[in-house]
């Protein structure tokens, strides 16, 4: 796992590289005065370009690196610390090469897609260092294999129970066991989206949260008495615990989802910004 300390890692070293190389390129920005209005294609522009091509090429590089850090030297988080700090330092470096100057045309579209792949990065910190961590949280110091045999248990707890309930509660619980679904689609893991069903009265209705059986528990609770009261009681207990449980469950799964999901968009337009900038640079040697 990737902790924090790759930001930190040899001294803040690439901080101080990324820094020195922003720092350096504001300062040329400021005191270079050309004869038209600052551009791609000045003499700091040519540089300036030339210095972001290399860092992308490099950069992606580094990304296909830091998978295969047992060969060669290095070590993870010498090449994770280096990749984030000159993608930061790449932003600046890419928005002074442009001279602010934008239009509908290949240059600033590969301008913007560096922006997205620098960006989408940004939220790849935050997803290797604060998610981790909020998944132990929730998850304290149990396993999620550990919640879910908790959740089987729960079900041999309540299956046992059903039995002292009249049948049509019994087949609405038995359903929600049944029709309780954790996970689904990527974009269902993604956002958390809970596609539990529950058969009750004969109406097929959503059972996110397991709020439609425990609603139904509730208002069935209010008209029983005495031994069967007691019985939905501990039914609503034991459903009530399980839903915690499946909360647990369902945020940790949301959670490694959004973890990986940047990635989604970082690696495919990483790709699209090489092939832009490719095109970007021919067509300036070309047309230049």
């Amino acid at each position: 796992m990737i902790h924090t300390s790759f930001l930190s890692h040899d001294r803040f070293k690439f901080l101080w590289v990324a820094l020195g190389l922003g720092f350096l390129s504001g300062l040329l920005y400021i005191f270079h005065d050309p004869k038209e209005p600052p551009n791609g294609g000045t003499w700091l522009g040519y540089g300036l370009g030339t210095v972001g091509a290399v860092l992308i090429l490099w950069l992606t590089y580094l990304g296909r690196r830091k998978r295969n850090f047992l060969k060669g030297s290095g070590t993870v988080k010498g090449w994770v610390s280096a990749h984030v700090y000159l993608g930061a330092a790449l932003l600046i470096v890419g928005t002074l090469h442009t001279g602010f100057q934008f239009g509908w045309n290949i240059h600033t579209l590969a301008y913007l897609l560096m922006c997205i792949v620098i960006f989408s990065g940004f939220y790849g910190i935050y997803a290797y260092t604060a998610l981790p961590s909020a998944r132990n949280d929730l998850k304290g110091s149990q396993t999620l294999e550990e919640i879910f045999v908790q959740v089987e248990d729960r079900d041999i707890q309540i299956l046992k129970l059903v039995e002292g309930v009249s049948s049509e509660v019994g087949s609405a619980i038995k359903s929600a066991l049944d029709r309780t679904v954790i996970g689904g689609g990527y974009r269902e893991q993604l956002f958390g989206v809970d596609k539990s069903l529950a058969m009750i009265n004969g109406r097929l209705l959503s059972n996110s949260g397991q709020a439609a059986i425990l609603d139904y528990l509730i208002e069935t609770l209010n008209k029983e008495r005495g031994e069967a009261r007691e019985r939905l009681g501990q039914l609503m207990n034991a459903l009530a615990e399980r839903k915690k449980l499946l909360d647990i469950i369902r945020n940790d799964i949301k959670a490694q989802a959004r973890t990986s999901a940047w990635l989604l968009v970082h690696v495919p337009v990483t790709f699209g910004l090489i092939a832009s900038l490719i095109a970007h640079v021919v067509s300036v040697f070309v047309y230049w």
